[in-house]
């Protein structure tokens, strides 16, 4: 009778917390989704270790040194999670300024919103530094001084929406900036909302610095990211994170104020999109999208949204990266979107959640989102 009755109390127990899980509100609303295979690692994609030539720098001095941009005398800039833009020349490390407050918790997640998070950098043609920071906006900054000029804030946004999560940036000759907002819903701090969310709600946006006005060219984007120049400017590529793919818009010629798929069912999910010097372009892979035995995780449960807002109700947002895969991985396309080579680190002992592949003086700096160290590989 007492084994019974405890039984019973198990399973009243297990039933009553499965009903509270069941009524808790979920943070996110997904749409269903269903992605392709994954592409096979074979040819220009099969597994090799050309990112165990890297090399680290700056262990425990830079933490997500997420993207690069240069100058004429040969420096280095960088921002990371605290919140704090650096000068790099040679082995030396300069700091520069803090795009938020300087705290002592900067660093930590729950302090982003406060410290800032640059992520795009990018150097004009008057010498200053474009900066697009994910909380405050975008920014004009005096890479000597550390003199902070606000172009456009978060909260002013464009077309009646204020700016959630800046990301990518990108720079053309005659001064225009281009950006990405990759939500109006869900800020930095919960990336891994966006992601598992899969909305499309991220946009493509252009600043003319002259006229002081921001106008969206695209809208409904999954998690814009990423933004590469062609060569002759003719187009622009957005990386969509969420869905592991490329868009290519259209600005100039006949089909200007168009778009159209650039490449698809990436390996991966793409970040950063860099030019290289022979015209192709270097996409990190901020994780990658194996099949093994089964199919990546995020595919499996894109199709089921009810799935989705139940495992959000019951998991922490950190515990995601226990099921991400270390293995470094950035990619190289061609001007048709077709991938003629991939460097990989199959066991995560050099780099992973690769975030720019940056292109300097005959080496590659590769950045990351929260690694305490940037990758500098040789060509």
């Amino acid at each position: 009778m007492c084994t019974r009755l405890l039984k019973w109390g198990f399973s009243a127990a297990c039933l009553a917390a499965f009903m509270g899980i069941y009524l808790l509100p979920s943070p996110i609303d997904p749409e269903p989704l269903t992605f392709e295979k994954p592409p096979s690692l074979v040819g220009p994609l099969a597994v090799n270790r050309k990112l165990h030539h890297g090399k680290r720098q700056f262990y425990g001095e830079l933490k997500g040194p997420e993207s690069f941009t240069s100058d004429h005398e040969g420096n280095l800039y960088t921002g990371t999670v605290d919140g704090k833009l650096w000068m790099i020349h040679g082995e030396q490390l300069k700091f520069i300024t803090q795009m938020g407050k300087n705290i002592s918790q900067c660093g930590t997640p729950e302090y982003e919103p406060v410290c800032g998070r640059p992520h795009g950098v990018r150097m004009d043609s008057y010498g200053y530094l474009i900066v697009a920071d994910s909380y405050y906006g975008l920014y004009r900054v005096h890479p000597q001084t550390g003199e902070k000029h606000l172009l456009i804030s978060n909260e002013e946004g464009v077309d009646g929406l204020p700016f959630r999560f800046l990301n990518g940036l990108e720079l053309s000759s005659n001064g225009t900036i281009y950006f990405t907002d990759s939500s109006n819903k869900w800020g930095r701090q919960h990336h891994r909302y966006e992601v598992l969310e899969t909305n499309h709600k991220g946009r493509l946006i252009c600043y003319d610095p002259v006229r002081r006005e921001a106008k969206t060219l695209l809208s409904d984007l999954y998690m814009a990211n990423g933004l590469a120049l062609s060569p002759g400017e003719e187009y622009i590529l957005i990386a969509e994170t969420s869905i592991s793919r490329i868009l290519r818009y259209w600005l100039a010629g006949s089909k200007a104020g168009m778009k159209e798929v650039f490449v698809d069912n990436l390996p991966g999910y793409p970040d950063n999109i860099r030019i290289s010097t022979v015209g192709t372009y270097r996409v990190g892979m901020s994780t990658t999208r194996f099949p093994r035995f089964f199919p990546p995780f995020l595919d499996a449960i894109a199709p089921y949204p009810a799935l989705k807002k139940s495992i959000v109700k019951i998991t922490p947002l950190w515990a995601y990266s226990i099921l991400l895969k270390k293995h470094g991985l950035f990619l190289e396309l061609n001007e048709y979107g077709e991938i003629v080579d991939s460097f990989h680190d199959p066991d995560g002992s050099v780099t992973w959640a690769i975030s720019d592949v940056y292109e300097h003086q005959g080496k590659l700096y590769l950045g990351n989102t929260d690694l305490p160290f940037l990758v500098v590989l040789s060509q």
